[in-house]
């Protein structure tokens, strides 16, 4: 039996990489689900290849009216949303004294509010429509512990980890449970840009840090998105109705919590 059968997801950051695994994933378990990402080409290019289960929605997480036009074009493809997964965001890194409040505020504005405002959003439309629904936040092992290159984005998924927390305590009055995934390292495209970081600030050759984080993960690789989509599955099914506020590390036994 399929899992998410008849449910309606928004999918942040779907174009691509980890949103677009979950889009897959969702869509198997028979969940109809829209592609929202601020590049609209590849979000439509992305739905086009999921097939009529996918519809693509243009989304700026640093825009409210953006957020609001995205919720009402979602509804009216979809009839309503029972899923939010909010997996736009965007890696940083550099020390502490090259750290530069433009980049501060960039991540934050897409990391954090970008999260805390498409929750608003979307659970004042389940709170409207009744029948509860499910919240998925992005956090990340980085949101578990400091590192000396990553304060800002480590930071960032920190405030994840504690707003799903908030939101979970609040919202679960409504039967609308919130909960986060933190993945560990993840293979994919973005690596690219943090083996960068890395290889600038470390003195690295290029995909030397990617190849030690890999060998570092107990479990023996680095992740991939595939290997996120069982807990997404789960933390929006019914099998999950009764977690709350909770943070599932998912990420081959980096860190332990």
């Amino acid at each position: 039996m399929m899992r998410l059968e008849g449910k309606k997801a928004l999918i942040t950051g779907a174009a691509r990489g980890i949103g677009r695994a979950f889009a897959e994933a969702y869509i198997r378990e028979g969940a109809e689900v829209a592609i929202a990402d601020i590049d609209i080409a590849r979000a439509k290019a992305t739905a086009a290849e999921l097939g009529d289960k996918a519809v693509a929605v243009a989304l700026d997480v640093t825009n409210q009216a953006s957020i609001d036009a995205c919720i009402d074009q979602t509804v009216e493809a979809l009839g309503r949303i029972d899923i939010l997964i909010n997996n736009a965001a965007i890696f940083s890194a550099a020390p502490i004294v090259e750290i530069t409040r433009e980049d501060y505020a960039r991540v934050f504005d897409i990391n954090v509010s970008g999260a805390l405002f498409m929750m608003k959003a979307v659970s004042k439309h389940m709170i409207a429509r009744g029948g509860g629904g499910k919240i998925i936040n992005m956090a990340s092992q980085a949101g578990r512990r400091g590192e000396a290159l990553v304060a800002v984005y480590c930071a960032s998924k920190a405030a994840i980890i504690s707003l799903t927390q908030s939101a979970g305590l609040n919202l679960i009055q409504h039967g609308i449970n919130v909960n986060a995934i933190a993945p560990g390292v993840v293979d994919g495209e973005h690596w690219d840009g943090v083996d960068a970081f890395f290889a600038k600030y470390e003195n690295k050759a290029p995909g030397q840090k990617k190849k030690e984080v890999g060998e570092a993960v107990p479990f023996g690789r680095m992740g991939t998105a595939d290997d996120l989509t069982g807990m997404a599955i789960f933390l929006a099914s019914h099998d999950a109705d009764y977690v709350v506020a909770q943070t599932y590390n998912v990420d081959g036994g980096n860190w332990m919590s």
